[in-house]
């Protein structure tokens, strides 16, 4: 079952505008959650502008390129969602922009974890799809961590498996002290019930 520690989790929330969602590595907007974030944005919640994009290899590539896109959206109303990669990725635009996340077993020290698979890689949702995930690229997953930042309990929602197979539910739930956690008992990486927690993640965005 779900834990909620903060008391805050339950407050109202402003309406969001914008809504950027952000894939793991090796992913793509093709990840199951991708699609059906983008299926209900699509129609239950038309006005919302919604972006997933597909993420270049280079870390310092993918966040030129969310900063980019996201550099006329009003940081007051917008939200960003991440998974795996993508959570590390949304807590360093959190981090820039004072905007809401919504984190999915959220990669912690992706500096770490990822120096091992530097070589040739094939992308999750098409085996024949192949990138190469270079050196440095290490040093820059590093230059986007974000060791000062303390959000609010209101600014960031984090959904955390403690059947996460890849990474350690509990280095996920340290790194993130001040936000509302909902840790789940069991549950794995890929986060499959995402439906059941689909109503916590709209009323964080004030979409419910």
């Amino acid at each position: 079952m779900p834990h909620a520690p903060s008391l805050s989790a339950t407050a109202p929330s402003a309406a969001v505008t914008h809504v950027l969602y952000l894939h793991g590595f090796r992913s793509s907007p093709q990840s199951t959650k991708a699609r059906h974030m983008a299926t209900l944005m699509a129609e239950r919640f038309p006005t919302v502008t919604w972006w997933c994009p597909q993420l270049p290899a280079s870390p310092q590539a993918a966040a030129a390129l969310i900063a980019q896109g996201t550099a006329d959206w009003p940081a007051q109303t917008m939200a960003v969602m991440g998974s795996s990669l993508g959570g590390y990725y949304a807590t360093w635009m959190a981090a820039q922009r004072g905007c809401k996340a919504v984190l999915i077993n959220p990669a912690v020290f992706p500096a770490r974890d990822l120096a091992k698979y530097i070589g040739e890689q094939t992308a999750w949702h098409n085996p024949e799809e192949r990138f190469y995930f270079a050196p440095e690229f290490v040093d820059e997953l590093r230059a986007l961590e974000s060791p000062t930042f303390k959000p609010s309990p209101a600014q960031l929602l984090a959904l955390i498996a403690k059947g996460d197979e890849v990474l350690d539910w509990r280095e996920m739930s340290a790194r993130y002290p001040l936000a509302q956690q909902v840790l789940i008992d069991g549950g794995d990486h890929a986060l499959s019930d995402f439906d059941a927690h689909l109503a916590r993640v709209l009323a964080f965005l004030g979409l419910a």
